[in-house]
């Protein structure tokens, strides 16, 4: 059998499909590189104008999801689509539910100034004009003229009861004394008594109708006082609105657009007449409050709380990295103040729902199942289609505390969830609600096909990477080098891994190996420099198992030929780094009825996939040698220096060569490793970690020693995977290193054992020379041998 040749080991990229010297030629890439299904779902979910429509992005990390949807969110978002400031303002007639105004972009913040100027200038203006001569003046003419009103009205009355010879002394307001008078002197209870009943009884009718009057005097006195405060407010109002009316006017002509702000303004200028002694008394608690909610020192009532501020009208992208029920849906702060905890509309804070309001909102899905009660509140906003600001204390504890009730937000927002595909299908399974809110999928792909096209669209995605990360621009062969690990990593040399995360990784480090060297450039020899460099630092474990080989511990034949010993291979994962390691498998046959004894499953160490391969194994032994009779010879098989678990088929192979060498009584070469899984038919099956195994195999044939004659042996069908070190390429195109490929378990038999496997003729039997017809001319003796003795156990009389 013909080796395979060196294309078939590593497929290089041809340059000349690469019209462009360096990466600085190339235009970056805005679209998602290989991802057309994703693109397709994004786009459809992004045109869609209904609810529900939000998108749930599958893939496993580092494929670059985020930075791909962002990209294609700045490249194709709906610039058309306006989006709003918000702020919360006081409602004055019920200061537990502020009021919210939705403006158009860039509002929002000239509102807030506008606001705060003219405040600004009413806390010096009203104290001034209200404590100036001339508005003191006219408040006091004005007190006066009641003053001498009632005056006036209160000397008739009493006018009247001295002529009567009655005394009135009037005390606090509302309060009153009539007093019979003796001379100049008034009557006393004994006095008074002296008097004759008609004397009293005048007196006391006297004084009936002198209070009549006066209660009618009073009445005035109680209209005039209303009329002098009315009078009072006129004044204020009067020289209020002097000083902020037209300030207000322009204001309300300013924002005439928006109906809201106008009502807001004309609630103000009434809100202003009913607090003015906001302003004209030195308050400080509002100066502690400001002082403590890091504000300035305004009357709070009048703020304008700006929520949520846009530039301009770019469509908001906002991507939350730490989803807390406080940072998606914004919350209410406290302050406190001597002892007592104040809180009011202008300490409500924005959440990332109100910021993205408009856009789009980006999220990792397990992050957002991690945090208590953000789930459900996502999912009741994207139903309602608002954001209500609840507060978190309520719901988790049974205090009464005051609180604010904002008014609710209307809610247009596209949501992105980046998840894996466990978390997808346990979302769907387990929430009814989930497939109805999130009706499209983008699910990302892991590879791409590899043609000269794609090879291309690769090289602009290398160059946009470049650009992003601020690095060395990279040479042709530099972009053909990372093209071919990128197919490495695919394990196909037909693919394309699209592990963004990856290649963003080997293109720092090759940036950083150039500029050590004080390259222009990124070379081909720097990818390969930052390559053998990440290898190094995480082949710690790897070289100890060398170590072992290298020191005869772990033992290892390279050379020679034995019985029922066969060179297999296996992959080891320590944390991303995966390596190839040869695995002695050994087989024993022995009297019996047929059954393979798998050590490794008899003592638990075997999982069920390595169980089930060797299950498969007795299956073809007996297809092959016992269908028509029974096959009188049972086998051992097992991983020999093996203390860890074993789990996988790709074993199976090696392990059916082993069988056949033990049964048989043919040796196995040494010098061939061999990998492969193989079915019941004898198909032999592909495997994974294709790579890693040969260069595993190549590297115990370097610590024992080459011989030239050694090689792998690999299913035909992993052909197309590999994608071997160049060292190893070099040592085939050497003649010091061979691999082969089989497509039959005959043919890997054949090269392993060095015989004809052999073919069944008409009558089921096997050519006398080959593997397959040693065996059977051993079973054939055994069942001789049985009926032989069966034959005198009969005739023994002792039986009867």
């Amino acid at each position: 059998m013909k080796s395979l040749s060196l294309n078939q080991l590593y497929k290089a990229c041809v340059l000349k499909d690469f019209p462009f010297k360096t990466t600085r030629q190339l235009k970056p890439l805005a679209e998602i590189v290989g991802q057309n299904r994703a693109q397709e779902a994004v786009r459809f979910a992004l045109a869609m104008p209904h609810g529900g429509y939000n998108v749930y992005a599958v893939g496993r990390n580092g494929l670059g999801k985020r930075t791909m949807m962002l990209r294609y969110l700045e490249h194709h978002a709906d610039t058309e689509h306006k989006s709003h400031d918000w702020c919360y303002v006081a409602n004055f007639e019920e200061p537990r539910v502020p009021k919210i105004l939705r403006l158009p972009a860039g509002m929002g913040h000239a509102l807030k100034q506008d606001m705060d100027r003219l405040m600004s200038r009413l806390m010096k203006v009203i104290p001034q004009t209200f404590d100036s001569d001339s508005f003191l003046e006219r408040a006091e003419q004005l007190k006066n003229e009641y003053g001498k009103k009632q005056e006036d009205e209160l000397e008739k009355v009493a006018s009247q009861a001295r002529r009567k010879k009655v005394s009135l002394t009037v005390t606090t307001p509302g309060g009153y004394r009539l007093v019979a008078m003796s001379g100049e002197e008034p009557h006393t209870v004994e006095t008074f008594k002296k008097l004759t009943q008609e004397q009293r009884d005048k007196f006391e009718e006297i004084i009936d109708k002198l209070e009549k009057k006066l209660r009618q005097a009073l009445r005035k006195l109680a209209e005039w006082e209303q009329e002098y405060v009315d009078k009072q407010q006129a004044l204020n109002q009067e020289t209020l609105e002097s000083i902020a009316g037209h300030q207000i006017d322009e204001l309300i002509t300013k924002y005439q657009a928006e109906p809201d702000v106008t009502a807001h303004f004309e609630a103000v200028r009434k809100d202003l007449e009913d607090s003015l002694e906001i302003f004209l008394e030195d308050n400080e608690e509002q100066a502690a409050i400001a002082y403590a909610s890091l504000d300035k020192k305004m009357p709070r009532r009048y703020q304008i709380n700006l929520m949520v501020n846009h530039k301009n009208h770019e469509v908001p992208m906002v991507v939350e990295d730490n989803p807390t029920y406080h940072n998606l849906f914004g919350y209410v702060e406290n302050v406190t103040y001597k002892g007592t905890v104040f809180t009011d509309f202008s300490l409500i804070r924005p959440g990332s729902l109100h910021k993205a309001n408009g856009g789009y909102l980006l999220m990792d899905a397990i992050k957002v199942l991690e945090q208590p009660f953000v789930w459900d509140g996502l999912k009741r906003a994207l139903r309602s289609r608002s954001i209500q600001i609840n507060s978190l204390e309520r719901e988790l504890t049974l205090s009464g505390t005051i609180s604010l009730e904002p008014e609710s937000i209307p809610l247009d927002v596209k949501l992105v969830l980046f998840g894996d595909r466990e978390t997808w299908m346990l979302l769907q399974e387990y929430d009814p609600e989930f497939a109805e809110l999130f009706r499209v999928t983008a699910d990302f792909e892991n590879e791409m096909m590899r043609t000269s096209e794609s090879q291309l669209l690769y090289a602009k995605f290398i160059a946009s990477l470049v650009i992003e990360k601020k690095l060395l621009h990279c040479h042709q062969k530099a972009v053909a080098r990372v093209i071919e690990h990128s197919s490495r990593m695919a394990e196909h040399q037909d693919r394309l891994s699209l592990h963004a995360a990856d290649i963003a990784n080997l293109l720092r480090e090759s940036d950083y190996w150039a500029r050590q060297a004080g390259a222009k450039l990124i070379q081909a020899s720097h990818v390969e420099q930052a390559l053998t460099s990440a290898r190094y630092r995480s082949s710690r474990i790897r070289d100890q198992f060398y170590d072992s080989i290298r020191d005869g511990t772990t033992l290892v034949t390279t050379t020679g030929e034995r019985v029922g010993q066969v060179n297999a291979l296996s992959v080891l994962s320590t944390g991303g780094f995966e390596f190839g390691l040869s695995n002695r498998i050994t087989a024993n046959c022995y009297y019996g009825d047929g059954d393979v004894i798998d050590i490794e499953r008899d003592v638990k160490l075997g999982g069920n996939i390595h169980s089930k391969g060797v299950m498969i194994l007795t299956s073809w032994l007996s297809s092959h040698f016992a269908a028509t009779e029974p096959m009188h010879l049972s086998a051992s098989l097992t991983f020999e220096q093996n203390y860890g678990e074993v789990d996988g088929d790709s074993a199976s192979l090696a392990e059916l060569c082993a069988l056949v060498s033990a049964l048989s009584g043919y040796a196995v070469r040494q010098d061939l490793a061999i990998t492969g899984s193989v079915n019941q038919f004898g198909e032999v099956q592909p495997i994974g970690g294709a790579n890693e195994k040969i260069e595993g195999f190549f590297e115990t044939c370097r610590l024992t020693g080459m011989t030239g004659t050694q090689g792998v042996i690999v299913p035909h069908t992993n052909v197309q995977n590999l994608m071997l070190e160049n060292e190893l390429v070099e040592a085939v195109r050497g003649g010091q290193f061979a691999v082969y490929s089989v497509s039959t378990a005959e043919e890997a038999i054949t090269l392993l054992l060095g015989k004809p496997a052999g073919k069944m003729d008409e009558n089921g039997r096997y050519p006398k020379q080959s593997v397959f017809g040693a065996i059977q001319q051993r079973l054939d003796k055994m069942r001789e041998r049985e009926r032989e003795e069966h034959g005198h156990s009969d005739k023994d009389p002792s039986i009867h």
